[in-house]
């Protein structure tokens, strides 16, 4: 039952960027079937990259020197112009498509790949891990699109320029404090 809780906490823990993320792009007009695609790409990603991590995760960082702060910092900028990009269309903002969700789904999930390689160095159970961090994110995920939705009904356009100001603080804050 330990390593269940624990699990929990670190999948919930690893979901909370995805959650404010959720949240910003859910005021992007998305559909519910849209939210609930991109919520299970999220906990896929979730799922997937503590595998990696745990399996690949020392491997290329011993070799390939990838600074994951600037890594991190270009997706969030991306996705902030993608969202100044669409601001004044009359018809819903598509930032959803394929690519951009698997962009978004797998810049949440880089600190789990983090997570994995601790994981992997700790002999810990990646899959019971991977699993629950998976349900976690992606239940998470979808509260916080459809919480972004509610907002976006309320606050209209508003809150396309309050999204766009928040993803560039997510970058800053990657590039700076991480």
């Amino acid at each position: 039952m330990l390593p269940f809780l624990i699990y929990f906490f670190m999948g919930f823990s690893l979901s909370t960027d995805a959650f404010s993320l959720a949240i910003l792009l859910g005021t992007l007009s998305t559909s519910r079937k849209r939210n609930l695609i991109v919520s299970i790409m999220i906990g896929i990603f979730h799922f997937l990259m503590p595998l990696l991590g745990s399996r690949l995760g020392l491997y290329f960082t011993d070799k390939i020197p990838i600074n994951e702060k600037y890594l991190l910092f270009s997706l969030f900028l991306f996705l902030a112009y993608e969202m100044y990009k669409n601001r004044d269309t009359d018809e819903p903002i598509q930032i959803f498509n394929l690519f951009s969700m698997i962009l978004f789904s797998l810049t949440v999930s880089m600190d789990s790949f983090i997570v994995g390689i601790a994981l992997g160095i700790n002999k810990e159970n990646i899959i019971l891990a991977g699993t629950i961090f998976s349900l976690v994110s992606t239940s998470i995920s979808f509260i916080g699109l459809e919480l972004g939705k509610k907002l976006q009904e309320k606050y209209q356009k508003k809150t396309i320029y309050i999204g766009i100001g928040l993803m560039i603080i997510i970058a800053i804050k990657y590039l700076l404090f991480n």
